[in-house]
């Protein structure tokens, strides 16, 4: 067995392998974090959610995405067929790709990249495309504004969210994943992470994730009383179902990153208990059950106070921050809690 695995057909079948389980992993939380969402949102205004197909109503999301896949594909007459189909599955395909380089321990990762932030920003840069071919290629003056919307969010806030991890790359000199999660392993646990000196781009970093991923409050590309539904109007059956899966797999996307970064990763939060990939999905949990309570208390934002918060609060803090993190790394000042690479060097 160990020398058909050193073969080139063995190395194809455990890549393959290591890829499948990443998918699948990712799929089952998809289904999760759907009937997750529902319940907490369900929860806060005194209802019951979900609770007929299956036990406690857990197969609710099967049986949505049942229908969803036998539903006829519903394609407008003036539409742009190829550009139409291929919209819903690039949004799709480039949101699970991004999990290729997101460990879950020190050996627990598909690809294991020095610049696999980079990698996360290029994929995420992209999906912006996915979103403009969906309401371009609809024929339709409400699909195509409300992509319009949706890309300038998007790019808006991938500048706060790039000059906040410019600040967590100076502390710890590295872009690999695995080396910001060991920069915090420490002796004091879960006040040896990223959150305690890096504590105000925390609330950046989540607010700017749901700007960035259209989730509420900042869900004006699918403002119902605005846009209708925004570019995601002509779509219907299984288009539609990749549309809602992959903007869920950038949330949870978003979740780990929020883990990864500041929160430790793997790691235990209290340093006698051993580290685990159990922690991380934990705390991924955790970050997707606030992005669920916002969804539920939060009132939706006009699209010039999004614009404004981005542009004209965000963008400056964020930038000052990096500045600020640079002069503390340089002279390792608080105990050089921000230069981690002199001190882990």
């Amino acid at each position: 067995m160990a020398d058909f695995l050193s073969t080139p057909l063995g190395i194809l079948v455990t890549v393959m392998a290591q890829v499948l389980l990443v998918i699948g992993f990712v799929m089952v939380s998809l289904l999760f974090l759907v009937y997750g969402d529902r319940k907490i949102w369900a929860a806060v205004q005194m209802r019951r959610g979900p609770n007929v197909v299956g036990p406690w109503g857990i197969l609710q999301t099967v049986a949505d995405a049942l229908k969803y896949v036998v539903k006829e594909i519903v394609i407008p007459a003036g539409a742009d067929r190829p550009v139409f189909i291929l919209a819903p599955m690039t949004s799709f395909v480039l949101a699970m790709i991004a999990w290729a380089v997101i460990p879950f321990s020190d050996t627990w990762v598909l690809a294991d990249l020095n610049v696999a932030i980079l990698y996360v920003f290029a994929i995420s840069s992209l999906e912006v495309y996915g979103v403009i071919m969906g309401g371009w290629a609809s024929n339709s003056k409400y699909p195509f504004l409300g992509s319009l919307r949706s890309a300038a969010q998007m790019i808006s806030y991938e500048v706060s969210l790039g000059l906040i991890i410019i600040g967590v790359i100076l502390t710890t000199g590295s872009m690999n994943f695995g080396d910001i999660v060991q920069a915090q392993d420490g002796n004091w646990g879960i006040f040896s992470w990223y959150w305690l000196p890096h504590f105000p781009m925390v609330f950046l970093f989540f607010i700017s994730a749901l700007a960035e991923t259209n989730r509420p409050p900042f869900d004006l590309p699918e403002a119902e009383s605005e846009l209708v539904a925004g570019y995601q109007v002509e779509y219907s059956s299984t288009p539609f179902l990749l549309f809602m899966a992959g903007e869920y797999i950038a949330i949870f996307l978003m979740c780990a990153l929020m883990s990864l970064l500041f929160f430790g990763g793997w790691l235990s939060p209290i340093p006698f208990i051993p580290d685990s990939p159990l922690w991380m999905v934990a705390k991924m949990a955790f970050f997707f059950f606030i992005f669920a309570m916002v969804k539920a208390i939060v009132p939706r934002y006009r699209y010039d106070q999004l614009m404004r918060l981005g542009w004209k609060w965000f963008l400056p803090f964020s930038l000052i921050w990096v500045v600020l993190v640079a002069f503390f790394a340089k002279f390792e000042l608080f105990g050089g809690a921000y230069a981690r690479w002199a001190v882990g060097g």
